[in-house]
């Protein structure tokens, strides 16, 4: 038995959430895998996973022991980096992970950019709103707007974003101007609904703060058709001020209760600790954090002070 290839087996099956999972990962025939389970089972003289009828379930053993493999398999691929030369160059995959609306406008210009400076590396860009695990995912870096909580990824801030209340001419013509948070019960507004349903609006920070609720006459998932819909006039908008930069430059929206305005979320470029960095990660870094960073300050100072 290859014991490697057994815990790659253990660790892919979790991950995945069946055996099929595996097989499919993997690209190793189902039968195979199973074999690969119970011969590591054989071994060790434990029960490692429970099959229900929905997903795997580790036992206590199971989670003792997959949690020591991932560590092992990752020292091994760091080890099989060193050997080929990841370390020594700039070389290989990158994994990045960024919000969709900030990843096509910010990070994925940037990435074109390193690629042409960095021709033997290549990056593999997942766009998402929803936060990825970065270990389940084998993400090398990811783009996180908001504060970080309590946790052992290293974080790079690169500069900071804010809510920004918007709306078009048009429907300011013909609605008037909210002269406070509370009078937006009086108007249309527009929710972005995203990963998290939003139902009210906070202003303010501190002993100002307040929390308005809303009652959205149009509501969609994605952060561009929010800035649409407010652009034809159906109400007002709450997006972060990178979402709303270039139609508010434009024209087509304009900003309204900017002395209310939030607590500013930092955008940070996050990785997991590694005793020795691969150069492919650190050179990524080094190339995307000034140039994250002159982005963030453009559209900060554009906006300027409420």
């Amino acid at each position: 038995m290859d014991r490697f290839e057994a815990m790659r087996t253990l660790v892919a099956a979790v991950d995945g959430g069946s055996l099929s999972a595996a097989s499919r990962s993997l690209k190793v025939p189902l039968p195979t895998i199973s074999r690969r389970i119970s011969d590591l089972e054989t071994h060790l003289g434990s029960r490692l996973l429970v099959r229900t009828s929905r997903r795997l379930v580790l036992t206590e053993a199971g989670e003792a022991f997959t949690a020591v493999a991932r560590r092992l398999l990752d020292d091994l691929a760091d080890a099989e980096r060193a050997a080929s030369g990841e370390y020594r160059e700039p070389r290989g995959e990158l994994v990045v992970t960024a919000p969709i609306m900030f990843g096509k406008l910010h990070v994925a210009p940037v990435v074109h950019a390193f690629l042409a400076a960095y021709p033997p590396v290549t990056v593999r860009l997942i766009l998402s709103d929803q936060v990825i695990d970065l270990v389940e995912a084998h993400v090398d870096v990811a783009v996180r707007i908001g504060r970080m909580p309590d946790s052992r990824l290293i974080g790079r801030q690169v500069g900071h974003v804010r809510w920004i209340a918007s709306a078009s001419p048009d429907y300011l013509a013909r609605r008037g101007e909210p002269a406070d948070p509370d009078a937006l019960i009086d108007h249309d507004c527009i929710a972005f609904e995203g990963p998290q349903t939003r139902r009210s609006w906070t202003f303010g920070m501190g002993a100002s703060e307040r929390v308005v609720p809303i009652r959205p006459r149009f509501s969609v998932n994605t952060a561009d058709a929010v800035v649409e819909a407010a652009a034809a006039g159906l109400g007002v908008a709450r997006l972060m001020s990178y979402q709303v930069a270039a139609a508010i430059a434009d024209g087509r929206l304009v900003p309204v209760l900017r002395q209310w305005d939030g607590r500013p979320a930092p955008v940070n470029l996050v990785h997991q600790p590694q005793p020795v960095q691969p150069l492919k990660r650190r050179a990524f870094l080094d190339f995307v954090a000034p140039r994250l960073s002159l982005a963030l300050a453009k559209i900060e100072d554009a906006f300027g002070d409420a």
